[in-house]
């Protein structure tokens, strides 16, 4: 599967109709909220998706009320009158009137009725907080792309799947040829570039030596065989490509392969 780049997730918004400033503003968001995730900050200053919501509430304005609050301006409470505006705007799909607004209002909730202290049994909420904060942005952004794609369903349905690509601070990409920062054995860097292929689209073997540049085949094969072996990746027996497993995903952060190095 062809990686669909934030570009091309923000040109597929704006043909729909959406402003770029809006469909701008949406992806910018929410590939932030996810990189702070996936780097392990799950403070609600760090992934409160806030900002992310309030892109979307315009978005909803502007296909659903005909008009926008501009960037800059405080945007009006997502109360119950406001939720009826949006339900009530006929003709409109019902992902739109009534799923994404009362996700948003379950985001903004989550936002704002933690406190500081959070609760007093010891317990601190904030991975779980962040956590279904960050499954309910993919859902809504995944539930955007579906209504608003103006390309071919399998094009669409491309987006929706690279939307779970993970955000990888120690890897940049220079002219197509991914690089990473960090010193790394092989099968901790092939995971680090699975981990950021996502787990739908893997790669093949010879992608992912050319993003590695690594340049002994066999022995990069030798380690995703222990990877295999070990239940972190997936050398799938029918296409020959690698997928990294939830294992695998759940290793690399745990592990913080991800964290630049200091």
């Amino acid at each position: 599967m062809t990686q669909v780049s934030p570009e091309a997730l923000v040109q597929s918004l704006v043909a729909s109709g959406i402003p770029q400033e809006l469909a701008d503003a949406v992806v910018t968001e929410y590939l932030s909220v996810k990189r702070r995730f996936y780097l392990g900050d799950h403070r609600p200053t760090g992934v409160d998706g806030g900002r992310y919501c309030e892109a979307v509430t315009r978005v909803l304005e502007h296909i659903l009320l005909g008009a926008y609050t501009p960037m800059g301006r405080t945007l009006p409470s997502l109360d119950d009158r406001r939720l009826n505006a949006f339900m009530n705007a006929a003709g409109h799909a019902d992902g739109l009137r009534i799923l994404i607004p009362k996700a948003l209002y379950f985001v903004y909730g989550i936002r704002n009725k933690r406190d500081v202290a959070h609760l007093s049994d010891g317990i601190n909420p904030n991975l779980q907080d962040a956590t279904v904060v960050v499954g309910t942005l993919d859902w809504i952004m995944a539930e955007l792309v579906r209504e608003f794609h103006s390309t071919g369903a399998s094009e669409a349905q491309a987006l929706i799947s690279d939307l779970v690509k993970r955000e990888v601070p120690v890897v940049e990409e220079i002219d197509g040829q991914p690089v990473c920062s960090k010193d790394l054995k092989v099968g901790d860097k092939a995971l680090v570039f699975l981990y950021r292929a996502g787990r739908e689209a893997g790669l093949d073997l010879k992608e992912l030596q050319r993003q590695m540049r690594h340049s002994d085949a066999s022995n990069l094969r030798k380690a995703m065989l222990r990877l295999d072996q070990a239940g972190l990746v997936l050398l799938h027996p029918v296409s020959g490509r690698a997928h990294i497993t939830s294992s695998g995903l759940a290793a690399v952060e745990s592990r913080k392969l991800l964290q630049p190095s200091s």
